[in-house]
């Protein structure tokens, strides 16, 4: 499996189907998180899922893969009261998540953005 499909996966079965024993399948014994809200560990991932929405949804568009970096450009649903746009950097590791770093913001609509155009390329 490609590291791009490994973090798809481990994205999709633990946020969305919310199975918690993903994060053994999918993220290294001694995963860094380097979101500063986000504790690094098996135990931060378990952590985060009571505080995520009911309907979180995580819509990657943009995929890059190069050797063991994984960057996802997402929409998301859920992580706070409005959607936002992430960047997310994954490092995989033995073929497990190792390292995350990430960069969020706000959607706003194409409408209402002073060039028109969407923040996604998916919408």
């Amino acid at each position: 499996m490609k590291n791009k499909e490994i973090v798809l996966k481990a994205m999709n079965e633990l946020f969305h189907e919310k199975d918690i024993t993903a994060i053994e399948r999918y993220w290294h014994e001694s995963y860094q998180q380097h979101n500063p809200s986000m504790t690094s560990g098996h135990e931060g991932l378990r952590n985060l899922l009571p505080f995520l929405d009911s309907n979180f949804k995580w819509k990657p568009g943009i995929i890059v893969e190069e050797k063991d970096i994984v960057i996802t450009h997402s929409l998301v649903h859920g992580w706070g009261p409005v959607p936002v746009i992430v960047v997310d950097i994954f490092r995989l590791e033995d073929g497990k998540i190792a390292e995350h770093w990430d960069v969020v913001q706000e959607e706003t609509p194409a409408s209402k953005s002073a060039n028109g155009n969407a923040m996604t390329s998916f919408l």
